[in-house]
This record gives structure tokens, C-alpha cells and sequence, in this order.
């Protein structure tokens, strides 16, 4: 067969009006509201409108911690959305949207790949319909503001010591991690120390993303908190008179997207917050709509199980009251190979003793997911140098953890090549067999909260944290936020905080850096380790690779 690049796949696509995806769906030309031929945005009077309707089934597509040789997550995503209707399904995609940053950095795009993609691939890991743009815009506005009022008289008695309100920026620039602003003399401000962060770490696209509508938006917005006053007291963006503003910039993007699979089945795209950073799952709005349009809703959550399925299920789940009837665990052979301790040149070569090795990571994973009470089936996205004895020895590992994996061949077939993993998800999810629970309580102070996951899902055997972290996290406790879940900023290449730790650690400890209260969207940031919320590009980006060629196509983007 000929080998095609992603970009080469994407663009033979045959796509179809924009407006007979939507009908697919049982959405109105009318309340769509297109972004030219073949995406558009899905109007929040028709979301109201279908409320009252039943919800279909949810499955959650997760992985094993990633590796250079690559896990496939969102490409299993789409092929099981492309699969279940393939077998005669009503099932939408929900993914999230892309981040320049990584998309120039080494990660790539986000849009599936091989024959097994949503479309028009260039458009979203591009600027899309520009919903990334509004949050930094939003994001930043409220970091203007907050500087204009303590410029003119600081009404509010903003301790400039104390403001925690950072601002963002879409792109990969470890030179904005910490820097001086206001410096210049008096008409340019009170000088301070600050800094930026990635857009997708940004609690406004936190908020966005967990926003039931317009109204609750506004609300979450409003109950940012930006700095503390002498006297430690909060103050808020609704105090800063920001929410509303913010909130207009927001109107649109607060809309979900909608395009299309290289087989013409809808996909949802929409928010995009990082799991190693922020809590890694799409839009609220967007997977509790195509809930209410499809009878199976196949969504993903960002990098490994202990990062996205984890907060999909302890943060999601909990703030929008949703329960997945399966989950669908995506792992390689190539990728048991480097757990196993196989370098990367070396992955084509057959080495059954390493893929057993490398199982363990795999058997971790297993084991977490089902602490949530969901079933849980593996998919071995299948490479072209796996063999038929390294493929029964993960086989073999699954069965033996009570489970079972099925080889899904969609990168390269499409939908065809994941019929039997479709048919038997739709069986789990039919089955009534979940019963879904959060791994903690509400009612569990914050620091127990870290610890249950740093134990139970990293199997670390302590958190370390100075008495400045606790004392932060019982003072929050005191002023009324005890209740809210916790996202955990940590490495997203091992179980521990060590991102050269591979396989299934244990005897290893959880170093927590900083604790950042987002009261707006509504949980506690826990930075581990050496993290960052704004990342670096690498040595070599993959922008160097980037350009038009002579027809005025894009190249190198994936």
C-alpha cells in the first residue's frame, strides 16, 4: 500500500456540506451557523431546545502514558466514532480543539491521523474559528484591567504583592515563563513580577470548557480570583467589573464546533485544555449536546489515564453529572517495546521478552480505571512492524488482568478496521455494567484529596509539601472552597513526576511546587515536580518544518 501523510490523507478528503453533517444529527441548517463549507458552530437556542432528551451512551478513550513511538489516542477516537456507525450506529466524536503551541513545538496536530481523521485538518490545528483567540483575548483583557485599576488610585486595595492573575499567549516561549512589567516610569504603572502561561492552561478556558451556558459562564468568570489584599481577603473579576466584557469577548466561542470524519460522521471539537497542565478534556457543552443528538458519544481525554481519565472522571464527570458506560484503553505495541526498555531505533525489530516487560504500564492503567467502576476494553492500535507473537502477548497480559484487547487496524482501513472493538463497546456500554464513582468525596479535606490520587493512581507512597502549601490549602478550606476536586499539573511520560521513569514505578514520592486556587472553573492546580505551565519549544520545532509549498498548500503541519 502506498504510504500517504496525514496532510496528503486530509486533504483528498471528500467532504460534505457543513449542513448535511448536521442533519445527521437531526440539526437544522438554520441553527447552524457555518464558518464556510465544512465547519460550523452549533447555536445555543437549539442546545436549550434538546435538553429535555435522553442522553446516550458516553465511552472515553484513554491511553497509556505517551512515548516518542506514539499511542494514537485521538486516531482511536475517531475510528471508533467512524466504526460504530460503520455498524449502524448514531455516534458523534466529541475531541478537543489544538494549541499552536504544540502544533509548532514536537506534539503535532489533534485531528486523528491516517484514515482516521476529523476534517478540515489544516483549519483546526490552525486558528480554527478562532475560539483560542477570544480566551487569550478574555484572559488577557482581565490582566489589563486589573493593572489600569491599581494604576488609577487601586480602589479596591489590591496588594500588588499578591496579584495571581497572570497573562497567556497560544505558542510554546519559555522566555515569557517569568518576567518585570510596568517598567518605564510612571505613566506605565506599579512595576511587578509576573508571567505567562499557555492559553490551554488558562482558567478562563477552564471555565469555558466546564460552562453549561452563557449565564453560567458569566458566573464562573466573575468568580475568578485575581490578587489578595493586605489583609489576605480575594478579590474577584466581578469586583473588577471584567466579567461581562469578558463574557461578550467569549459569546462565540463559547459555541461548539462541528465538522466532520473522513467518512462523513460528526464530530464535535471544542475547548482545549492540556491534561499534564490544565484538566484535559473537551467542552461540557459540547459532549452533553451530541449526548442529546447520538446515541454513542465517543470522547477522549488528554495524554496517559493517570492525567485525562482521572480528571475526566474526578473533575468532568463531577462538575456536569455525567457517568461513562465504558472506557476504551489505547495502547501500542511499539510503546510496551520502549516501556520495556527498547530504544526508539530499535522498535522494528520482534522482541516478545520487552513487550511483556513493558505490559506493566498498561496492567497500571487497567487497574486505576477500574477503581472508577467502569468496564474497561483495550485497543491495540496496530503498526505495520507489530507481529502476530509481540500482538498475543498483550493480548495474553489483558486477559490475565480480567479484561480483553481487540487489534484495531483504523489508521489504515478507517472505520472498517475497528468494527469488532465497535461492536464490542457497544455491547459494554449497553449492558448497564458501569457504575461510575469519583475516586474521593467532596467532603475530603484538599491535602487527603492529593494524597488519594498520588496513592491510589500514581501508587506513590507520600506527597511532599512544605507547611506554606498546607497552610494554603487550609485557608482556602476556611474561606468556603474545601469542596472542589483537584488537577494535578505533573509529567504526562510516567506515573511518578520523574518523565524518565517509564513502566509501572512504585517506592516514589509526589513533590507538590505550588497549589493555584481556580475558584471560577471551579478546582485546585497541584504543580508537581518540575512542570511548567508554559511549556518550551525543542531543540529542533516543528516549525522549521512548516511552509506553503508552490501551490500554495501547507506542508510539514503533521
Amino acid at each position: 500500500m502506498e504510504y500517504k501523510s496525514d496532510i496528503e490523507i486530509a486533504r483528498a478528503a471528500q467532504k460534505r456540506p457543513i449542513q448535511e453533517i448536521g442533519a445527521k444529527l437531526g440539526i437544522p441548517a438554520e441553527d447552524l451557523v457555518p464558518y464556510g463549507h465544512d465547519k460550523a458552530k452549533v447555536n445555543q437556542d437549539f442546545i436549550d431546545r434538546v435538553q429535555d432528551r435522553p442522553n446516550g451512551k458516553l465511552i472515553l478513550v484513554t491511553a497509556i502514558n505517551p512515548t516518542p513511538a506514539g499511542e494514537g489516542k485521538t486516531t482511536t477516537t475517531v475510528g471508533l466514532g467512524d466504526g460504530l456507525n460503520r455498524i449502524g450506529k448514531k455516534a458523534a466524536v466529541c475531541i478537543r480543539e489544538a494549541s499552536l503551541g504544540p502544533c509548532f513545538g514536537m506534539k503535532g496536530g489533534a485531528a486523528g491521523g491516517g484514515y482516521a481523521q476529523v476534517v478540515p485538518m489544516e483549519d483546526m490545528n490552525l486558528h480554527f474559528t478562532g475560539d483560542f483567540h477570544a480566551i487569550t483575548s478574555a484572559h488577557n483583557l482581565l490582566a489589563a484591567m486589573i493593572d489600569n485599576h491599581i494604576y488609577w488610585g487601586n480602589a479596591l486595595d489590591i496588594d500588588t504583592r499578591r496579584v495571581t492573575w497572570r497573562r497567556v499567549l497560544d505558542m510554546n516561549d519559555r522566555a515569557l515563563r517569568l518576567n518585570a512589567i510596568s517598567l518605564g516610569g510612571v505613566t506605565n504603572g506599579f512595576p511587578r513580577e509576573s508571567g505567562f502561561d499557555i492559553t490551554v492552561a488558562s482558567e478562563v478556558m477552564a471555565c469555558l470548557c466546564l460552562a453549561r451556558d452563557l449565564k453560567d459562564l458569566e458566573k464562573r468568570l466573575g468568580d475568578i480570583i485575581v490578587a489578595y489584599r493586605r489583609d489576605r481577603t480575594p478579590v474577584f473579576a466581578r469586583d473588577l467589573k471584567a466579567d461581562g466584557a469578558m463574557t461578550v469577548l467569549l459569546k462565540d466561542a463559547m459555541q461548539p464546533n462541528l465538522v466532520q470524519t473522513l467518512e462523513n460522521n460528526p464530530a464535535f471539537v471544542h475547548g482545549g485544555p492540556f491534561a499534564n497542565i490544565a484538566h484535559g478534556c473537551n467542552s461540557v457543552i459540547a459532549t452533553t449536546t451530541a449526548l442529546k443528538l447520538a446515541d454513542y458519544v465517543v470522547t477522549e481525554a488528554g495524554f496517559g489515564a493517570d492525567l485525562g481519565a482521572e480528571k475526566f472522571m474526578n473533575i468532568k464527570c463531577r462538575k456536569a453529572h455525567l457517568a461513562p458506560d465504558c472506557v476504551v484503553l489505547v495502547a501500542t505495541v511499539r510503546a510496551m517495546k520502549m516501556n520495556g526498555g527498547v530504544t526508539k531505533e530499535n522498535l522494528g525489530a520482534e522482541n516478545i521478552a520487552a513487550v511483556k516487560k513493558g505490559c506493566a504500564n498498561l496492567g497500571r492503567h487497567i487497574a486505576n480505571l477500574k477503581q472508577f467502576g467502569v468496564p474497561v476494553v483495550v485497543a491495540i492500535n496496530h503498526f505495520v512492524t507489530d507481529t502476530e507473537g509481540e500482538i498475543d502477548a498483550v493480548k495474553a497480559f489483558v486477559a490475565e488482568q480480567g479484561t480483553e484487547a481487540i487489534l484495531c487496524r483504523h489508521w489504515a482501513e478507517g472505520g472498517a478496521g475497528i468494527e469488532a472493538l465497535a461492536t464490542r463497546v457497544a455491547q459494554i456500554a449497553d449492558s448497564g455494567k458501569a457504575q461510575f464513582a469519583p475516586l474521593y468525596g467532596d467532603d475530603m479535606p484538599l491535602f487527603d484529596k492529593i494524597e488519594r490520587i498520588a496513592k491510589r493512581i500514581y501508587r506513590a507512597d507520600e506527597v511532599l509539601a512544605d507547611q506554606k502549601i498546607r497552610s494554603q490549602l487550609h485557608q482556602w478550606e476556611e474561606q468556603g472552597y474545601g469542596k472542589l476536586p483537584i488537577c494535578m499539573a505533573k509529567t504526562q511520560y510516567s506515573f511518578s513526576t520523574d518523565p524518565t521513569l517509564r513502566g509501572a514505578p512504585t517506592g516514589h514520592s509526589v513533590p507538590v511546587r505550588e497549589v493555584r486556587l481556580s475558584a471560577g472553573a471551579g478546582f485546585v492546580v497541584v504543580i508537581c515536580g518540575e512542570i511548567m505551565t508554559m511549556p518550551g519549544l525543542p531543540s529542533v520545532p516543528a516549525a522549521e518544518s512548516i511552509r506553503l509549498n508552490e501551490a500554495g498548500q501547507i506542508e510539514g503541519l503533521f
